[in-house]
């Protein structure tokens, strides 16, 4: 939300410019996350937290300002010496009134209304607002309507509690009720939009008729219009769970709601009547019409907290005193009662706009923030016990060095997919959540990859056109009737940033077009995967076998000793056109539940041989059906000593090769550390090489 510093220092004498407040109400927890603007058009970004709607106002700002520069703080009133609020008489001082019978209000669910205070104004005119008050509503982009709403919105912001104004003359029956639609019934609100209503709604009625959603929105029937003269301005409190509820219901989400589902103050009804009241008659004129007519159904007093000045120092360490203790909470609005003889003990009374403190550790954290945590000294807990590693804490170590080694950077995705993602990237049972946040996280995540695709995918909308991310962490699913959560990891990279990880020209395809280096790039990727697995012990060998949301042509699936421990590949081009994907993305998901029960590779020492390798090349034509993992199986089965390498060099298609075949160009290197080989021994094991790759089918190249 909007604030400005200019507004806030109405209320508060500060002495510091705009950048340093916003710095010491950072510090505070009071977010300031960016300053536009200059001069009285400066505006403070505010981030304010949930469980402070206090501070979502300009007076609650000044409030948090006050307490952190020790300065008295102006209070909020409506009455003045030249206030046309109160007219004083010349004898007693007392209030004065044109008319003496009060607006009738019948409040029908206490429970849910505990407060509703209303003032009543007659003969006023409807116009627009001075122009201070048109100008910090516009800083706050709030568009002004005419001087008793904006009335309203001004004091919304600048106390934090909601009011509404209605035109009396359109209220049927001379009266409020407040009580549970019936079913059936509607009310068109503000907006237009006519709403059929439940008995789970609470309105604001007349004689009637409902004129309004409590607590979320006023009616249109009843709104100011320029005829309007005679005005009721209403302002209560009402319960947050059935304003949270009707507003969800509904679809409505308002300032006004915003603060009533967090609490609203419950001493503020009748000082924001005042407030919004004196603003009318000053701006359009008009009578005020009785007293306030305050309805309080049910008292809405805290209970006090018991503060044990011994459980501050256990948490916040030893340098608070009985007295700062004090004071500190003193200037946030808390008052103290020492219990006993000494002052180690106090029983800290809640201000009434301060509804999120229930708890001592509450208390203690006001402490600890207006303090400053930066004036605690950096302890650590007392533990007699030893550091324990977790199981696989080095295995995870390693792969995320080589994945970071590699240009990936780790990120963390939505533990929550919906029920389409986890049909199309996982066969797992899944876990349904009771209260999804929507049907696009309705479920706990079977697998990474969703959250990968989206991921690569914000970049990709934002220019990022080389992203390579990675993420190490657990998904979720029933395993019969047991909840598991198996740790998995999951590699992404568009294309281009595999292509540009390649070395100029590339070197596993020499030929041209489309395919080729579509095959090439993904070779590229194959070779990041390879790395990861490399750091584990056990024999590693490839299949095709995978998923259908991978490319068919361009995706493989690793083993480890034979156990599939992951599936690579580039993304089909219907899921990727689905996903909206700008350009081709490879994923790899690895099932480290698997890869870790090999361990990690042992790391040997092996001197530089002291006699010279021996290469030799060769070239033969295949089947596309014949894979490189069934000639390294074939070549491995001969079982020669000397053999050190074995690998692919170059993949040849055109040309002079028939279609449905490709050539290539295989090295093989033989060493031995104890002699330099003879030209005899490296012919037979090259003929027996010739004959392997011959017995798959293999046709040499001469």
């Amino acid at each position: 939300m909007k604030l400005s510093p200019q507004w806030i220092r109405d209320f508060v004498d500060l002495a510091v410019d705009d950048r340093r407040l916003a710095e010491d109400l950072t510090n505070v927890g009071i977010s300031v996350e960016g300053i536009s603007g200059m001069g009285v058009d400066t505006v403070f970004e505010m981030e304010i937290g949930t469980n402070r709607p206090d501070a979502m106002n300009h007076y609650g700002v000044a409030r948090e300002a006050a307490a952190i520069y020790e300065l008295p703080l102006k209070q909020l009133s409506a009455v003045s010496d030249k206030s046309p609020l109160l007219a004083k008489d010349a004898r007693n001082g007392a209030p004065t009134a044109s008319h003496d019978a009060p607006f009738p209000i019948a409040v029908e669910e206490p429970a849910l209304c505990p407060r509703f205070s209303a003032r009543v104004i007659r003969g006023t005119r409807i116009k627009p607002s001075p122009e201070k008050i048109a100008h910090r509503l516009q800083l706050l982009d709030q568009r002004p309507i005419s001087n008793a709403v904006d009335a309203t919105n001004y004091v919304l912001w600048e106390m934090g509690k909601p009011t509404h104004v209605f035109d009396m003359d359109l209220l049927e029956g001379g009266k409020i009720i407040v009580r549970k639609a019936r079913d059936g019934e509607t009310l068109k609100t503000l907006d237009g939009v006519e709403r059929k209503l439940t008995s789970e709604d609470l309105v604001v009625c007349d004689a009637k008729k409902p004129v309004g959603l409590a607590g979320v929105m006023g009616g249109y029937d009843t709104m100011i219009t320029e005829k309007t003269r005679n005005i009721v301005i209403e302002s209560a409190w009402w319960d947050p769970g059935i304003v949270r509820k009707m507003s969800r219901r509904h679809g409505i989400h308002t300032d006004a709601s915003h603060r009533f589902e967090r609490g609203a103050d419950f001493e503020s009804t009748v000082l924001s009547c005042d407030l919004v009241a004196q603003m009318i008659l000053e701006s359009g004129g008009g009578e005020l019409v009785g007293d306030v007519v305050d309805v309080v159904s049910k008292a809405m007093d805290q209970a006090p907290v018991v503060l044990h000045v011994s459980d501050v120092r256990r948490i916040l360490g030893e340098g608070l005193d009985s007295g700062l203790i004090y004071q500190l909470l003193k200037r946030l609005g808390f008052s103290l009662i020492p219990e006993g003889q000494s002052d180690e003990q106090f029983r800290v009374h809640i201000p009434s706009w301060r509804l999120d403190v229930e708890r001592e550790i509450d208390v203690i954290e006001e402490i600890a923030r207006l303090h400053g945590y930066d004036k605690f000294e950096n302890t650590l807990p007392a533990y007699s016990g030893a550091v324990v590693e977790l199981p696989h804490a080095a295995m995870d170590a390693t792969l995320r060095e080589r994945a970071l080694a590699l240009g990936y950077n780790e990120a963390l995705s939505l533990t929550f997919i919906s029920h389409a993602d986890a049909e199309k990237f996982s066969s797992a049972k899944v876990l349904e959540l009771e209260n999804p946040l929507s049907e696009e996280a309705s479920v706990m995540r079977t697998s990474l990859a969703p959250g990968m695709l989206d991921m690569l995918a914000w970049n990709l909308n934002r220019d990022v056109a080389e992203a390579r991310l990675f993420e190490i962490a657990n998904v979720y699913e029933l395993s019969g009737e047991t909840r598991v959560e198996p740790r998995r990891a999951c590699l992404g990279a568009t294309a281009a940033a595999v292509r540009g990880s390649l070395p100029a020209g590339g070197a596993l395809d020499v030929s041209k077009g489309e395919h080729a280096a579509a095959t090439e790039t993904f070779c590229g990727f194959k070779g990041d995967v390879e790395n990861l697995l490399a750091a584990f012990a056990g024999d590693v060998s490839y299949d095709r076998e995978t998923a259908d949301y991978f490319h068919p042509g361009r995706s493989a699936r690793a083993r480890v000793n034979g156990a599939v421990v992951a599936q690579f590949g580039q993304i089909h081009p219907e899921v990727a056109g689905a996903r909206k994907l700008r350009q081709d993305v490879f994923l790899a998901e690895i099932d480290l539940e698997q890869l870790y029960t090999v361990g990690l590779r042992p790391v040997k020492f092996m001197p530089l041989g002291k006699y010279p390798a021996v290469e030799r090349d060769f070239s033969f034509v295949f089947g596309d059906e014949v894979s490189f993992e069934e000639m390294r199986a074939a070549v491995a089965g001969l079982s020669i000593a000397e053999l050190r390498e074995f690998r692919p060099v170059e993949i040849f298609r055109g040309g002079s090769i028939a279609a449905g075949k490709y050539s290539a160009l295989l090295r093989v290197r033989f060493q031995t550390p104890e002699r330099t080989l003879r030209e005899d021994e490296v012919v037979q094991w090259s003929g027996k090489i010739v004959a392997a790759l011959a017995g798959l089918g293999g046709v040499q190249r001469v």
